[in-house]
């Protein structure tokens, strides 16, 4: 209970700060994305402020023998890039490009009510099933 009122509690602060960067308008989002037509560069101290705050964050967090609700730390162990990593990335852009959302705004977008992170998610998991299909 109490690692499920903590994740919950995170998810309402990562939530309200994509909403107060507004990173769940897509229009927002795209805009920053038109470069070559009328740019926003707004959101790069978003993901400034977002990379710094990890940055200092996990070096120091990662320092502690385990983590506070858990038992172990778990960290990534493939480090190569590979062509599921490419191609994944490149769907992803795409993806972003098109619709102006990713994951994380699109599910802040719900709690707006916007029928377009609603389509998202449902694309979202769609993308999670055909993957299972096809991995298996």
């Amino acid at each position: 209970m109490k690692n499920n009122t903590v994740a919950l509690l995170c998810g309402i602060i990562f939530g309200a700060g994509l909403t107060l960067s507004q990173m769940t308008d897509p229009a927002k989002v795209l805009s920053f994305l038109d470069v070559t037509g009328n740019w926003d560069p707004s959101l790069i101290f978003v993901m400034l402020g977002a990379l710094t705050i990890t940055m200092i964050s996990f070096r120091k967090i990662l320092k502690k023998p385990s983590p506070l609700l858990t038992q172990r730390f778990v960290i990534a162990s493939k480090t190569a890039l590979d062509k599921p990593l490419i191609l994944g990335s490149a769907i992803f852009g795409i993806g972003w490009g098109i619709t102006g959302y990713c994951p994380g705004p699109s599910v802040a977008g719900l709690g707006l009510g916007n029928i377009e992170a609603l389509i998202m998610v449902c694309s979202i998991y769609a993308g999670f099933w055909a993957y299972g299909k096809m991995k298996v």
